[in-house]
């Protein structure tokens, strides 16, 4: 709230706040009064509702996101995603509430002459009323309920862009706010490390006392169970070694991946027509009796091809569509002369011979270990994932993680005392501490399904839970011991830096400006220097000459030398550069003030959510 202070203090700020705010937020603020909510809601503010499957999709959609983007799906953490989407949600039904408090409505004849307009209804440049109808039952909504979203659409709309519209942030400053960021500075830094310091570092008892009775509410012991797990990796597991069949397989799949004809050309008998699957198995016979192949396509074939003897050419997968694989069974093994079994595909029923093989197009010998490597991979692939899907049946089934092991043969892991917070062990993922206390798999201490580690799959199963729990002294004394070992050491390392920063001042910075301290020329933005570094470099300004400083830090403490700051004016910037960067100060400033907008009604709105909802939506 203080940028917003700092703001409303100014005077643009209390013409702001006369013209659009008070009116606005301080005769429009909800009263609190007793509310229900109705067990297919989450959350209701005033009469606007988000309902429980309005609320599922969110979280589906927002995890669906983060898995598109490359996120390891068990390093999303569930719980963080849900407030996510609950706080979002929850600030949009308190603006839509206000907006209606406010009596911010948007007439039927504007919704219409919007509608009108949207490309969706639109045919050959004009509305359409049987694409709005259409709309209307693909979406299962009436023309009324359609109004009411939009309406409620463009009222929220318009009442944000009242508040964030009202950021005003003038000219002057924002040319300061651009300086600032153009200013850099060559900079020197020696670090002093608290771990350096420790073996200075006393603590007495009493002090380890002292600070147990001041953070006692700080001092918990996490919730705990003790973790049976096993885990599966494609990489450990005995593999059958290809055959000749699962070899030619990744062969026909590498050279259709890669639009590469094996070689093979063919002639064919297509039988098309509600008795096709009996005239081929007629024409099959007569084959086999040995009549002539190119005859019988002149005779039967329902192909054009069968006027030359059946002829179709270099062997295309793709031609077969949804077929293909099946095509390529019936070819498979098959040499120059022999022909194939009636094989169906969209077009027909299809008897093949292959007519010429060019060995060198084929050329399996020449890729064969590589088609050995994709055949040994995708065999590992497939029991990989049928054994996943095993473990998961009989975990289902309600066996343990330990008589699982044994049916299929691998260790069971052990995590005693595994930490909800703060957890350092190998299976530190949020996914699996989600997992390791679940309510229902804790009660009923069953295994969880799998949770998928990147290249790995896991099974835990939880027992022992034990509820988090103030800590006695005894228990928190080592981690008093190194809290107070920390705070101490960085003290004394903050003295050094301090001498050595003054000894600077009076003999020069000579000693302290050595090539191996240099990390070059340095913007407010910088990431090689620490926050707090960071927050000390253009504090320090003389009018000319190098500056020397000490700082603390969250390590120990740091001894900075800083150079004549190069004071760029945003003057030099383009007219498109700075209208780029007044733009995005005051949408950040038009971001802040909503917040704090948000804030204000979140403390001034009675917001109901339904925790018997929400909590079922954690499992």
């Amino acid at each position: 709230m203080e940028k917003m202070r700092n703001f409303l203090n100014s005077w643009p700020g209390r013409l702001m706040l006369v013209g659009t705010l008070i009116p606005m937020a301080f005769l429009g603020t909800g009263t609190f009064g007793k509310a229900s909510i109705q067990p297919n809601e989450l959350i209701k503010v005033g009469e606007q509702v988000v309902d429980v499957s309005t609320f599922q999709a969110e979280v589906n959609a927002e995890r669906n996101a983060l898995l598109a983007s490359g996120v390891d799906a068990s390093l999303i953490n569930e719980e963080a995603l849900i407030q996510l989407v609950l706080k979002r949600l929850t600030d949009k039904a308190l603006l839509e509430n206000q907006a209606s408090v406010l009596g911010m409505t948007v007439s039927d004849e504007m919704i219409s002459g919007l509608l009108q307009q949207y490309d969706i209804f639109q045919d050959n440049g004009q509305f359409s009323n049987d694409k709005f109808a259409t709309y209307l039952q693909q979406n299962r909504l009436t023309k009324d309920a359609l109004f009411h979203l939009e309406r409620l659409r463009l009222s929220l709309r318009q009442l944000v862009t009242s508040i964030v519209g009202t950021a005003i942030y003038p000219n002057d400053q924002i040319s300061r706010l651009i300086d600032l960021q153009l200013e850099a500075r060559e900079v020197w830094v020696h670090r002093y490390t608290w771990q350096d310091y420790v073996d200075q570092v006393e603590i007495s008892d009493a002090q380890i006392e002292e600070y147990f009775n001041k953070n006692q509410d700080k001092l918990l012991k996490p919730a705990t169970v003790d973790l049976s797990y096993i885990e599966l990796n494609p990489e450990t597991l005995k593999v059958e070694e290809p055959t000749e069949d699962d070899i030619n397989a990744q062969h026909a799949a590498y050279l259709k991946e890669n639009g590469i004809s094996d070689g093979r050309e063919l002639a064919q008998i297509l039988l098309t027509g509600a008795d096709a699957a009996k005239k081929a198995e007629e024409v099959r016979k007569k084959l086999d009796a040995g009549e002539s192949f190119e005859a019988l396509a002149k005779q039967y074939s329902d192909d054009p091809s069968g006027a030359n003897g059946g002829n179709i050419g270099t062997f295309k997968p793709a031609v077969f569509g949804d077929a293909a694989a099946k095509v390529e069974a019936a070819l498979s093994g098959l040499t120059v002369g022999q022909t194939s079994q009636p094989v169906q595909s969209g077009f027909g029923y299809h008897i093949f011979k292959v007519t010429k093989v060019d060995d060198n197009a084929t050329a399996l010998a020449s890729v064969r270990d590589q088609m050995i490597d994709r055949a040994s991979k995708f065999k590992r692939s497939q029991t990989f994932e049928d054994l996943s899907a095993r473990i998961n049946t009989m975990a289902t089934d309600g066996m343990g993680v330990a008589d699982i092991a044994k049916e299929i043969g691998v260790q069971v892991g052990r995590i005693d005392g595994y930490a909800q917070t703060d957890n350092r062990t190998p299976l530190a993922q949020p996914a699996v501490i989600a997992a390791a206390f679940d309510d229902f798999l804790i009660q009923d201490q069953s295994v969880s399904p799998n949770i998928s580690l990147g290249d790995k799959n896991v099974w835990v199963q939880s027992s022992n839970y034990q509820p988090s729990r103030p800590l006695t002294l005894q228990e928190a004394r080592p981690q008093i011991q190194q809290i107070l070992a920390k705070q101490k050491a960085i003290e004394l390392a903050l003295a050094d830096a301090k001498k050595q920063a003054e000894q600077a001042k009076t003999s020069g910075t000579a000693s302290l400006t050595v090539p191996s301290a240099n990390i070059g020329m340095i913007t407010r933005i910088t990431p090689l220097l620490s926050p707090l570094e960071l927050a000390s470099l253009f504090l320090h300004q003389s009018a000319e000459g190098n500056d020397v400083w000490a700082v603390q830090t969250e390590e120990g403490a740091s001894v900075i030398v800083g150079g004549p700051v190069n004071k760029t004016q945003e003057s030099q910037l383009s007219a498109t550069d700075r209208q780029r960067a007044a733009t995005v100060i005051r949408d950040n400033v038009g971001a802040d003030q909503l917040e704090d907008y948000l804030r204000y009604l979140r403390d001034s709105t009675e917001v109901i959510i339904n925790d018997k909802a929400l909590q079922e939506q954690r499992h």
